[in-house]
């Protein structure tokens, strides 16, 4: 009989157990840092910190992101068919850093407006943005390549040294008694911009000559993904940017908020290790017309995501508003009931995060993106409804989160609506036998 453990690894796509110890680093210098940040500096400069915080991984994660999911598939399916990433990177290198420097140019011009409004007029605070949307695009960039090759055991060194370095900068600032808000922003620029250098010669060892790719396949779907995204992370992110702009004085709830995010959050932290493995997985079954591999992954990843949001839902619930006062210092301003309504969104979140996926891979960012609005819709309505500021927003993550999956689930439906049985090989499928090929370099990694 097999171990539950066993099962449970071989329900995931190949090169999840590679990237899961560096993604198990950076989620755990997520809470690092923000804790240490939490007892080192006052109550408003942990609100501009954790605002800061917020807009990076909302704003920075809904542009960059989508660059890294692109390249996966698009690498990943080149590869499938034996053709080189080495003309997709150079491309999507300058695609990237034009997206990068449209978003810098944004907030230099948008600089003394961006300050007032989040940073009580601390302009060196958009300054650290700025450095944090560097840092992300450079990563994501990499990321992307060298999840499309396999090489998922550089891609886990790049998560781990950049979550190690927040660690450790972290602890540093904390031991040298620093009580910079600036500080502690600036550790989100450093950090993944370092570990992107140190693990840039990995990456360039393994891109190969290829055929040329034509700009249209690497931007036509782009535009919407990156809609798609910065939507998710409304949904995802709102409830902090939504308390400062309605209840603007109250610091402790803004901080404790997000303190609440991200320990409801841990099962997505967790999930991001798979993100990666699972869109190659599923790009490189379409891209050799293998549907039965492609729907079995997806049934089996749900399953895994369903697991996950139990066994992370049930401690937040039960710990959680002690769980925020000793780790992060927040205040007592949140209750069990907060915690499950976090952690049922948080649910609903990976989900979508899932059938999102899969709807990428069939080229329908369109209805990706429409679900994700309707999603946002939502949202937007249980905020504004009457109510306690922090039981609307709670709630508004919940209804947002399980309203885009609904939409997910029948635009899946009407893309997907079934693989026939003569589909399924009986000896060996398609995508099993171009596996080897795509995750070839986990094993000498």
């Amino acid at each position: 009989m097999k171990n539950p453990l066993t099962k449970v690894a071989a329900a995931l796509p190949p090169g999840t157990l590679a990237v899961a110890g560096g993604t198990v680093v950076l989620g755990a210098a997520a809470y690092i840092h923000l804790g240490v940040a939490g007892h080192s500096l006052s109550v408003d400069d942990m609100a501009n910190v954790s605002l800061l915080w917020t807009i990076v991984m909302s704003v920075g994660i809904g542009v960059f992101f989508p660059i890294e999911q692109e390249l996966t598939r698009i690498v990943a399916a080149r590869a499938a068919l034996g053709h080189g990433a080495g003309p997709v990177l150079r491309r999507a290198t300058l695609l990237t850093g034009a997206i990068l420097g449209a978003v810098l140019l944004v907030i230099g011009v948008g600089s003394g407006r961006i300050a007032d409004l989040m940073f009580h007029g601390d302009r060196s605070l958009v300054f650290a943005l700025g450095g944090a949307f560097a840092g992300m695009a450079v990563c994501y960039l990499t990321r992307g390549v060298l999840a499309g090759l396999g090489r998922f055991g550089a891609y886990g060194t790049q998560l781990g040294i950049d979550g190690g370095l927040r660690i450790g900068l972290a602890f540093g600032c904390g031991l040298a008694g620093v009580h910079s808000a600036l500080a502690f922003s600036l550790i989100l620029a450093a950090a993944p911009i370092a570990a992107t250098v140190v693990t840039l010669p990995a990456l360039l060892r393994v891109v190969k000559p290829g055929p040329r790719i034509p700009w249209s396949e690497l931007c036509s779907g782009l535009g919407l993904l990156i809609c798609s995204t910065l939507l998710s992370q409304v949904v995802v992110n709102a409830a902090v940017v939504s308390t400062k702009l309605l209840a603007p004085s109250d610091s402790a709830l803004i901080a404790a908020l997000l303190n609440a995010l991200v320990l409801a959050r841990v099962p997505l932290f967790v999930f991001g290790s798979l993100q990666a493995s699972l869109l190659n997985g599923l790009s490189a079954a379409i891209a050799v017309g293998d549907r039965a591999a492609f729907s079995g992954m997806l049934r089996r990843i749900g399953a895994v995501v369903g697991l996950l949001g139990v066994l992370g839902g049930i401690p937040a619930v039960a710990l959680g508003p002690w769980l925020i006062q000793v780790l992060f210092g927040a205040k007592p301003v949140l209750g069990c009931l907060d915690f499950f309504w976090l952690s049922a969104g948080t649910v609903a979140y990976m989900f979508a995060m899932v059938l999102g996926q899969a709807l990428m891979v069939f080229k329908r960012h369109n209805l990706q993106l429409l679900c994700w609005a309707v999603g946002t819709g939502v949202l937007a309505g249980v905020t504004f409804l009457p109510g306690e500021v922090a039981t609307r927003v709670i709630l508004a993550y919940a209804a947002g989160s399980v309203a885009t999956v609904l939409g997910m689930l029948a635009a899946l439906r009407r893309s997907f609506p079934g693989s026939p049985a003569k589909q399924a090989a009986p000896a060996q499928s398609a995508s099993e036998r171009s596996m080897p090929t795509l995750s070839a370099g986990v094993v000498g990694e």
